[in-house]
């Protein structure tokens, strides 16, 4: 698939500042042989270089920091180091202004909003110069997009920082003094990001593939992904009844199906399909001498094989994959076994094509035709996302084609896809009380993942898939949601912090992670059956949860953060240290 080029462009704009002292207006000239913005912006050509900056700035990993915000979740045990030994401040809940994440992230979120206005206002400038009502049409299109990435930063920082009190920037600033401006509030900040999301959803097409042969625009953004970003922002407001309206209209109205098998959803292979809705594209294709592979090394940090351990999966985590039962009637969980007798998988597709577990026997993993002989799985880490990493396409995660040794990859970066929407649609649907049509979107995405359904047998859609038997009010499926739907099928995914946002809004992550702590495990070794068909043991290599009383220390999680954690520091990253000192005017409000 033809691939959007992400061009990077830096553009040289000069702002003219007035030189400290020199009040003489002969001194403040600009120069001839500079660009400034009256000269950049001429035609619909500069404005789409400026949009290919801001696309470049939305790819840049800093501003979603996924492996550091696993950390700071219930999702992950991330150092680097092997068990019991943890240094990571994100983990332990001890980050503060001057921590490296939460800059980072707070600098490139801005970045991309610097680009957009630049761009906005030189939209606004040039409207009706264009010549044609086509170029018209195609600047418009330029000014949602950049409107449409102005609001996606924002519904970033808004969510991740300081109480959703962070700077509005809705214009290029033309002075020095222009740089200083202070916080405004959570609600303001919603409102705007909602005014630019709004504007994008009425002026963005629904699809940018109109024709079938030239697919060189898709993965830009969509009108249907500005519609799924105003729910999630009324979701995490709480108000679920208008959150639910807009999810609806996601689901009906903008052409987006699951796709048929998990996989779809992880890897290379088959990226921008049907369920995407928000997808960084990446490539390890030169492109005119240039790659566009993602440099935020988040393959190496998750993978198993030749990894750095950054983020491997907490262990309750590794519980509910290895617990999520099968789907019998589905066929696509039967296997042959290898004495030539039809059997079953041993985890579902979800669980298989999501994490690598040792004992899976039914999954490749770098090479191997199991998974247990892809990596050791003896340095008390059991279990690795596959997730954005190339375990399906080569040796280790250097000895990718295109790579040339490097950790470069070229996996696209689903941020948000269908699957989510179903599961935050089902949210509101509890919410609001009606659990037979919470129970309906949840078992849509259980189906796809060839695990059990939920409910009684012979309910619902699918009257003939294995269902649990159980029957379910408001409160029960609501802790499966939180605790067992959201994780297993979202883990590793989407911009980063959605677990750490999601924990916080229900006002429980002090709480989880008191009860985490409390969880006990232990390594347990099996033997398996080589390639060459021997038998060999994988000693410690899979994770089991334990009587209290009965745990290996050396297992124990969540400890520090039980103690540590504080919502008032830690349920949103702080407004970062360098910006407190640069600008005087931060909290003049």
């Amino acid at each position: 698939m033809k691939k959007l080029l992400k061009i990077n462009i830096v553009l040289i704009i000069g702002f003219c500042l007035t030189m400290t002292g020199c009040k003489d207006d002969f001194l403040v000239q600009d120069n001839p042989n500079a660009i400034s913005p009256a000269t950049f912006w001429n035609n619909i050509q500069d404005l789409n270089y400026g949009l290919n900056a801001v696309y470049d700035a939305f790819s840049n990993g800093n501003s979603y920091r996924l492996v550091d915000e696993l950390a700071r979740s219930d999702y992950s045990w991330a150092n680097g180091w092997q068990r019991p030994n943890n240094t990571n401040i994100y983990y332990q809940q001890t980050f503060n202004e001057a921590s490296d994440a939460n800059r980072h992230k707070w600098a490139n979120l801005y970045t991309t909003i610097f680009r957009a206005n630049q761009v906005i206002a030189a939209c606004e400038d040039l409207a009706g110069t264009h010549g044609s009502e086509d170029t018209e049409e195609d600047a418009n299109l330029v000014l949602a997009q950049a409107r449409w990435h102005r609001a996606y930063a924002y519904f970033n920082l808004h969510n991740h920082f300081n109480n959703g009190q962070v700077i509005i920037w809705d214009e290029v600033p033309t002075s020095e003094t222009g740089y200083y401006k202070a916080v405004s509030s959570s609600q303001e900040v919603l409102d705007f990001y909602r005014a630019d999301l709004e504007f994008a959803e009425a002026n963005l097409p629904s699809t940018w593939l109109e024709d079938a042969n030239d697919d060189s625009d898709l993965g830009r953004v969509t009108s249907g992904s500005a519609v799924a970003l105003l729910g999630q922002s009324y979701l995490f407001d709480g108000d679920f009844a208008t959150a639910s309206t807009y999810f609806k209209r996601v689901i009906d109205n903008y052409g987006y199906a699951l796709t048929p098998h998990p996989m779809s959803n992880m890897t290379t292979y088959d990226e921008l399909n049907e369920e995407s809705i928000i997808e960084i594209i990446y490539t390890l294709a030169l492109i005119d001498g240039k790659s566009s592979a993602s440099t935020a090394n988040v393959n190496q940090l998750l993978t198993g094989k030749q990894g750095w351990w950054g983020g491997v999966a907490s262990n309750w985590l590794i519980q509910e994959y290895r617990n999520d039962p099968l789907d019998f009637s589905d066929e696509r969980n039967m296997v042959t076994l290898p004495d030539g007798s039809p059997g079953f998988r041993r985890y579902t597709l979800r669980t298989s094509y999501s994490v690598a577990i040792a004992d899976d026997d039914d999954t490749p993993y770098y090479g191997f035709s199991k998974t247990g002989l892809g990596t050791n799985f003896n340095v008390k880490m059991t279990c690795f996302w596959r997730k954005h990493t190339n375990w399906d396409i080569g040796a280790s995660e250097r000895e990718v084609e295109g790579t040339d040794g490097t950790t470069i990859s070229g996996v696209n970066e689903r941020l948000l896809r269908l699957a989510e929407i179903y599961l935050n649609y089902a949210e509101c649907q509890i919410e609001l009380g009606n659990v037979d049509e919470a129970m309906l979107y949840i078992n849509k995405v259980r189906r796809r993942a060839g695990a059990q359904l939920l409910g009684p047998a012979g309910s619902g859609e699918f009257p003939f898939n294995d269902h649990d038997n159980l029957t379910y009010d408001a409160t029960s499926l609501r802790e499966h949601l939180r605790h067992k739907e959201y994780p297993l099928e979202l883990s590793c995914e989407g911009p980063g912090g959605d677990r750490s946002i999601d924990l916080r809004r229900w006002g429980i992550k002090k709480q989880r992670y008191q009860e985490l702590a409390q969880r006990e495990y232990v390594g347990t070794s099996f033997q398996m059956e080589n390639d060459e068909g021997n038998l060999i043991w994988k000693w410690g290599a899979l994770c089991d949860e334990v009587a209290i009383g009965d745990g290996d220390p050396d297992w124990a999680e969540f400890q520090e953060a039980a103690v540590n954690y504080n919502e008032a520091l830690h349920a949103y990253w702080p407004l970062p240290a360098a910006e407190e000192i640069a600008n005087p005017d931060l909290y003049n409000f």
